[in-house]
């Protein structure tokens, strides 16, 4: 069952990409909503061949020729076409001058026009005045019903309110005239861009796929699933920019300034997004990646908010807009270039791929500044190599993810096994220190220790004070470790033996105990060395007749921390199999070094000589 609650909290590592995406599809919508209240229709004409022929002046300077083909600049001020339209014959054969009563089609690109007949009033299209609104900003159909005499020149001055992206404005003015006869003129040119827009439009059935892919990723937490976000809204507004830039897209749409700003808008999104995917997918230079990306993220928000605070067109600000993508695309360039000079020889490819679109922007932003072409010729090409690559990696990316999906179960089934395996040591450790513990405060010591307790209240009362004290502070220090499993230091420890000790050279004043305590700073398990004395002086010095040592040294060596504890008592022979249920606090205290600090315990003991016991713990196991 899909855990919506985790993949939530998958999607709060990156919450300021999150609330940053979000927020520009909202100034995307709030643009497109802007632009439908007050929206200017393109007209719908049909038409035949009809041409204007004569010469042109930009901004009252010298008149030139018009020639087929020849390319008349935009954006240098106000261009003046005066010369007269004339009919052709389907088969290309002039025919006779356009007259009164004429039905012209007029195609406006972001421009206004004024056409100037002899003895009529001037027929104004104003598409980008104040009055009319940005609704008007856009490109679009009109139609001019001719007033004039046939053998009179026409004048028509065309206004650009514009500096950039429609320098071609004026050639599509010129090669867009044509006869309006009906209602079928739009047809020719919707179909010339049908196939662009079953292009855009199989990008954006490709996009909903990768989104709905990421966002199912997401949601049963397959790793690594920002690519697949991040390459969905890459195919997500190429597929738009396709629809919407392809010819015709105003006579299927007629929201004109929807248009202009889905085109716009898309092509933002879309360069912003590939920035985005060589940011996060950069290794030697990824903090700069992301920098840039972040800084063109809140650019594009600013630059597409300006036209809701002021009066600037949303076309206006592409300017501004290409300056500082392409500071980005220079920054991201040499970063890119940076990881191909270092990556393993299959990235390199991936990285080319990425340099690709940003040049392919860099070229078509030229070419419509000069007017050689218009809009994203070049990345519309590179769309569709885009596209193919996207499907490779997803159809490579989803199966790896999967698998690394299906190895994280199995690393997890994995850890609560260990867990489990972790848990049942944990009581198996309780259990063995509640035996320890009732194997050292066994019935006969306590009495034992009470007895001599109460004959030194008569014979030496502050004796029998310090005793039971010792015996108080023994008792509290084994009950104390009864719920935890977790080591303590030596130091600690040594203050138990000691109190255990108090107590027994108070029984047998003729026994010595001595310390050499030259490390301290370590962890030993609780109740571990105790146990040790304990045997050592019930199994090695009480058969003595009398007196004895039990001596107890600490000391590290390169690798590790040891504890001794000797006697010279009798000792044993340790070929001879020893009963394990009269020693289950040794073997209690082996499983407990073992499982705590990965140490272990030696018994070494010669019969007649005495015992060794040693306690080594690798240095890796201090706390």
């Amino acid at each position: 069952m899909i855990n919506i609650g985790k993949g939530a909290k998958v999607l709060k590592k990156i919450p300021w990409l999150t609330v940053g995406i979000l927020c520009l599809f909202l100034l995307l919508g709030l643009l497109m909503v802007k632009g439908t209240r007050n929206n200017s229709q393109a007209l719908m004409p049909t038409g035949a061949d009809i041409r204007f022929e004569g010469e042109y002046s930009i901004d009252g300077g010298v008149w030139n020729p018009i020639v087929e083909g020849q390319h008349i600049p935009a954006t240098r001020g106000d261009v003046t076409l005066r010369g007269r339209f004339h009919l052709y014959t389907p088969d290309g054969e002039y025919y006779k001058p356009a007259g009164k009563g004429t039905y012209v089609a007029l195609c406006l690109d972001h421009v206004s026009a004024t056409v100037y007949e002899s003895g009529v009033e001037p027929t104004v299209f104003y598409h980008e005045t104040p009055a009319v609104g940005e609704s008007g900003c856009g490109e679009m159909w009109v139609v001019l019903i001719m007033k004039g005499e046939t053998e009179d020149p026409v004048e028509i001055v065309i206004h650009n309110p514009h500096v950039f992206g429609n320098e071609t404005a004026i050639d599509t003015f010129i090669s867009g005239i044509d006869f309006w006869t009906g209602n079928d003129f739009g047809a020719e040119i919707l179909e010339e861009g049908e196939n662009q827009r079953y292009l855009g439009l199989l990008f954006c059935i490709g996009s909903i796929v990768l989104l709905g892919i990421a966002l199912f990723s997401m949601l049963i937490r397959i790793p690594k699933n920002i690519l697949i976000w991040l390459l969905g809204f890459v195919t997500l507004f190429a597929g738009l920019y396709l629809i919407y830039s392809a010819p015709g897209g105003y006579f299927w749409s007629e929201l004109i300034a929807v248009n202009t700003s889905v085109i716009n808008a898309s092509m933002m999104y879309y360069m912003l997004f590939v920035s985005a995917i060589i940011a996060f997918y950069s290794e030697k230079t990824q903090k700069a990646g992301r920098i840039v990306a972040t800084v063109l993220g809140f650019a594009d928000a600013i630059l597409i908010l300006l036209p809701f605070i002021t009066k600037v067109y949303f076309y206006d600000i592409l300017p501004v807009w290409v300056i500082v993508q392409s500071v980005a695309n220079l920054i991201l360039t040499v970063c890119l270039i940076k990881e191909i000079l270092s990556c393993k020889p299959k990235m390199r490819w991936a990285y080319a791929g990425m340099i690709l679109s940003l040049v392919a922007f860099e070229a078509d932003a030229v070419a419509t500044a000069f007017g050689w072409w218009k809009g994203g010729v070049v990345s519309t090409y590179v769309f569709i190599v885009l596209f193919i690559s996207v499907l490779a990696v997803v159809l490579f990316v989803i199966p790896q993810n999967i698998l690394a999906l299906r190895r994280a179960k199995e690393l997890e089934l994995q850890r609560s096994r260990l867990e489990a395996e972790k848990n049942a040591i944990e009581a198996e450790l309780k259990e063995s220190r509640i035996s320890i513990m009732l194997s050292q405060i066994r019935p006969h010591f306590i009495y034992n220790t009470l007895g001599t307790i109460e004959r030194l209240c008569l014979k030496d009362p502050q004796m029998a004070f310090e005793l039971v004290r010792n015996f108080s502070l023994y008792l509290r220090g084994n009950f104390s470790e009864l719920d935890s499993v977790a080591p303590i230091r030596f130091s600690d420890e040594i203050k138990h033996v000691q109190y255990y000790a108090n107590i027994e050279q108070v029984r047998f004043p003729d026994m010595t105990i001595e310390y050499q305590l030259d490390s301290a700073d370590f962890a030993v398990p609780a109740i571990s060395v105790q146990p040790l004395v304990e045997n050592a002086i019930k199994h090695g010095l009480m058969p003595l007749e009398s007196g004895g040592r039990v001596l107890i040294k600490s000391y590290e060596t390169e690798t590790h921390f040891c504890v001794e504890v000797s006697d010279n008592g009798v000792g044993f022979d340790t070929s001879v199999a020893i009963d394990k249920k009269e020693h289950v606090g040794m073997n209690n205290i082996r499983e407990r070094l073992k499982a705590i600090v990965n140490g272990e315990l030696i018994i070494e003991s010669t019969v007649g000589v005495g015992t060794k016991a040693t306690i080594m713990i690798p240095k890796e196991g201090r706390v």
